[in-house]
């Protein structure tokens, strides 16, 4: 089972990462450890960090027409400030692997698990 777990962001990672900073850095180490037990458990396909908001934009669509909008989005707690995408043999097991992960954030945060839809499902 394919799964994409998404690191919700927060207003802090709406302010952008700072490589200075000492939590930043306690952060990378543990997230860099908890990437390497995925990938030594065979679950870890893909995984990255996005920068804010305010570097992206969103494209709107109404029938033909197409409506460009520039970050900063509004509902921060919407956001996507990171992703993986794993291979798990039960949402239990990513759940389980998820509960593992050490705060993405400084402070509350939460991860989101949603399963991709397979080809069987269209059958």
């Amino acid at each position: 089972m394919r799964v994409m777990v998404f690191v919700k962001a927060t207003s802090d990672s709406e302010k952008g990462f700072n490589p200075r900073d000492p939590w930043t850095a306690e952060c990378m180490v543990a997230m860099g450890k908890f990437n390497e037990e995925l990938q030594a458990a065979g679950i870890l396909r893909m995984g990255d960090g996005l920068t804010p908001s305010s570097q992206g934009k969103r494209v709107a669509f109404d029938g033909a027409k197409r409506l460009v909008i520039d970050g900063p989005f509004a509902e921060t707690k919407e956001l996507v400030a990171g992703f993986w995408l794993w291979d798990v043999k039960d949402m239990d097991e990513a759940v389980a692997w998820v509960k593992r992960c050490p705060n993405p954030m400084p402070g509350p945060s939460e991860i989101e698990i949603r399963p991709l839809y397979e080809l069987d499902d269209f059958t």
